[in-house]
C-alpha cells in the first residue's frame, strides 16, 4: 500500500475454513473454525457458557491488536516514552499480569487452554511468561484468520521481489558479506564475494549479531557477554516430505497436542533440551492447493518447536522422524513411511550455516516484557551513523509481519534523516 499496490496485484489469498486443526488426543480432533458461530459451538462443546466468555476475552484482544499495529508496532524503540500514552496506561495490567493467568481466569478445559496458549509459544516465552498484552495473537488467530497465498508462501516473496524490481531496485543474489570498511564512523565500502560495493548506508536484515561480528569490536552495538544473556524463541527441526498418496484425517493446518504443552515448552525455555514427547504441527498445502503436488500426491511440512543452541546430529533427527511418524500413523490411520518419495530435514546446524543464526535460532529474540519495544536492540548502529539492523532481533519482533514492519521501520528513519540533511542545506 506504500507504493499504491494491493497484495492481489501479485497473489491470491484464501481464507482457510477450518483455519486449522487439532489432535487433543489420539481419538480427540477439532477443527478450528473460521466463522464465529463455529468457533461459539466449539467453545461451548467443552465448557458450557464459555461463548460468553471467548468473547468478552477476544474484544479485549482486539483492543490490544489495535493498540499495538496502531501505536506501538512501528515505533523505532529509541526510547521508553514512545510507548507510554494514555492508552498503553489504560491497558497497563495487560503487561504485569501473565497471558496464563488472563486465559486460566476465563477457562477451565485443557483443551480451550491449550487453544488459546499455544499462539505464543513462538514468541519465546511460556504462556506463564508472556505479558497478557500478547492476547492479540488470539484475536489474529481467531477473528482475522488463517490465509493462505496460492501456489505457496514463496509467491510472497515473489511478489516483494517484483515490487521491487518495478521501482527500479538491482537486486545481486547468492554474494555473502564478508566485512564493512568504516572512516571516520561511517562505512564506505561494503566487501562481498562478489566484489566490494560502494555505499552510503548500509540496511542488514541478516542475523544481528552475525552482522556485529562482521564490524570492528568497537563499533558493535553489543558484546558476545550481551547476547548470551538474552532469552531466545525456539529454532525448530523441519521435515519437508512428499508422498505418492492422499491422507485422510488432517488438514492443510494440523496440530498434535496429544502430549504435555507444559512439559514440552519446559524442554524449550526450562531446561534446554531436546523433548521427550514432542508437541509437533504439520502443514500439508496440496489439501488446499492442487499446484504445489503432483495429482493424487501430498506434500508436508513437519514442525518440531526446539530449544536453539542444543545439540543437532543426523541420529537424533532420525530418533524424532520415527517418533513422529509412529505418532502420525497411529493417530490419523494413514500408513505414511512406505509413501515416501521426498524427504529432507532442517534444523539447527542448517539455521547457522545458511543464516548465520545466533544459536541457530528460529524466531528471533523472545518477546518476553524486558525484551520488547526499547530492550530490544536498537536498530541503528550506535558508533556508526549510517548502519542500520532489521528483522527478528530488533523491533518489533519476530515472526513474518514484524520483520516486515521493521524494514518499514527503518526506511522511515533514514528517509527522516535525509529530509533532515535536506532542509539543512
Amino acid at each position: 500500500a506504500d507504493f499504491q499496490r494491493i497484495p492481489s496485484d501479485y497473489y491470491k489469498l484464501r481464507r482457510l475454513d477450518p483455519s486449522y486443526s487439532i489432535y487433543f488426543s489420539p481419538t480427540d480432533f477439532e477443527p478450528v473454525p473460521a466463522s464465529k458461530e463455529g468457533i461459539n459451538k466449539l467453545f461451548e462443546k467443552y465448557q458450557p457458557g464459555s461463548s460468553a466468555l471467548l468473547q468478552k476475552f477476544l474484544e479485549e484482544a482486539e483492543m490490544t491488536y489495535n493498540l499495538a499495529v496502531s501505536q506501538m508496532a512501528l515505533k523505532p524503540g529509541h526510547s521508553p516514552l514512545e510507548f507510554i500514552s494514555v492508552q498503553t496506561i489504560t491497558h497497563a495490567p495487560l503487561f504485569i499480569q501473565s497471558l496464563r493467568q488472563r486465559v486460566r481466569n476465563k477457562f477451565k478445559h485443557p483443551y480451550l487452554i491449550s487453544l488459546l496458549e499455544f499462539p505464543v509459544l513462538f514468541l519465546g516465552a511460556k504462556p506463564g511468561d508472556t505479558p497478557a498484552f500478547y492476547n492479540f495473537m488470539n484475536y489474529a488467530d481467531i477473528v482475522l484468520g488463517t490465509w493462505y497465498p496460492e501456489g505457496g508462501m514463496y509467491n510472497v516473496v515473489k511478489g516483494m521481489v517484483a515490487l521491487a524490481q518495478e521501482l527500479g531496485v538491482k537486486l545481486i543474489m547468492n554474494c555473502e558479506v564478508k566485512s564493512f570498511n568504516s572512516d571516520q564512523k561511517n562505512i564506505y565500502e561494503v566487501n562481498t564475494s562478489q566484489g566490494t560495493f560502494a555505499t552510503d548506508i548500509v540496511v542488514s536484515g541478516a542475523d544481528y549479531h552475525h552482522t556485529e561480528s562482521l564490524l570492528h569490536g568497537d563499533d558493535r552495538n553489543y558484546s558476545d557477554a550481551y547476547w548470551s544473556k538474552r532469552t531466545f524463541a525456539p529454532s525448530a527441526l523441519l521435515f519437508f516430505v512428499g508422498l505418492n498418496k492422499k491422507l485422510k484425517n488432517v488438514d492443510h493446518h494440523t496440530l498434535f497436542f496429544d502430549t504435555s504443552f507444559d512439559e514440552h515448552a519446559h524442554s524449550i525455555y526450562d531446561t534446554p533440551e531436546w523433548p521427550e514427547d514432542p508437541l509437533f504441527y504439520v502443514n500439508i498445502p496440496s489439501i488446499t492447493d492442487p499446484l504445489v503436488a503432483p495429482i493424487g500426491q501430498e506434500c508436508l511440512t513437519i514442525l518440531v518447536p526446539i530449544a536453539p543452541g542444543i545439540e543437532d546430529t543426523p541420529e537424533i533427527r532420525e530418533m524424532f522422524f520415527q517418533k513422529i511418524m509412529d505418532r502420525m500413523e497411529f493417530i490419523t490411520g494413514n500408513e505414511i513411511r512406505q509413501h515416501i518419495v521426498i524427504r529432507h530435514s532442517y534444523s539447527i546446524n542448517d539455521f547457522i550455516e545458511d543464516y548465520n543464526a545466533y544459536k541457530g535460532n528460529a524466531y528471533g529474540m523472545a518477546n518476553t516484557l524486558f525484551q520488547t519495544g526499547y530492550f530490544r536492540p536498537s536498530i541503528q548502529n550506535k558508533k556508526i551513523n549510517n548502519l542500520y539492523y532489521t528483522g527478528q532481533l530488533t523491533v518489533p519482533g519476530g515472526g513474518v509481519p514484524p520483520a516486515i514492519m521493521s524494514g518499514k521501520i527503518v526506511a522511515t528513519e533514514i528517509l527522516k534523516k535525509i529530509r533532515r540533511y535536506e532542509f539543512a542545506g
